[in-house]
């Protein structure tokens, strides 16, 4: 596998940093387990004030997350594209495996994670969800082990910006490091930023038309 063109990494950036917030993971969780939904329903759902529901949905509806459809006198909300779902599938399996549930690793199974799972994970992407951090996730787990001169010239920074970045990721748990002569070799850990990135990118290869990322 190839690094994600800049263009494409810098838009799975600001998806995942509109939904890295517990409650708005929440909100999306349930559209798609439940399928096109109304506030109401929402707020009911999340057991939230529907005023501030209605501001993540129209957050959403701007960054293109969700569409909308009028029936009657209500609205409907529903997920706009596969790549919001697609977070939500890895999500599950990777819950799946941390739990030894086989239901969550069934393919197509839809169920709403509990709710402090949610929350664990919108605060962990919280973290991660940077351009440079991302850059330097998805080059560890797509190379491997790397050192930070091998990271700098895979990512395009400085050596300056990587250093600060793996110190970030590093305190955070999501890259560990050991010593090999005069090199820190970078590895990345096993968790929800691994899986995120692993999901970006069986999302942007499963697409013919990359454009429609």
């Amino acid at each position: 596998m190839e690094q994600l063109p800049i263009s494409v990494m810098k838009k799975a950036v600001k998806g995942l940093s509109y939904i890295a917030h517990p409650l708005r993971l929440r909100i999306l969780e349930y559209i798609d387990v439940n399928g096109p939904s109304s506030v109401s329903e929402i707020t009911k759902a999340v057991r939230e004030e529907q005023v501030i529901v209605s501001q993540s949905l129209r957050k959403f509806r701007d960054a293109n997350l969700v569409r909308t459809r009028r029936k009657g006198i209500f609205i409907y909300y529903d997920l706009q594209e596969e790549y919001p779902a697609s977070i939500f599938v890895c999500i599950r399996r990777l819950y799946g495996y941390m739990t030894d549930s086989f239901y969550f690793l069934q393919e197509g199974n839809k169920t709403l994670l509990p709710s402090d799972y949610t929350k664990m994970v919108a605060n962990q992407m919280k973290l991660f969800v940077n351009y440079e951090k991302m850059r330097l996730l998805e080059y560890l787990t797509l190379y491997g082990a790397s050192s930070v001169s091998e990271l700098v010239k895979g990512v395009d920074s400085t050596s300056m910006k990587v250093s600060q970045s793996l110190k970030r990721l590093r305190d955070d748990g999501f890259v560990v490091c050991h010593r090999e002569g005069r090199f820190q070799i970078y590895e990345i850990t096993r968790g929800v930023h691994k899986t995120a990135i692993e999901c970006i990118h069986k999302r942007y290869n499963s697409l013919q038309n990359k454009n429609d990322f």
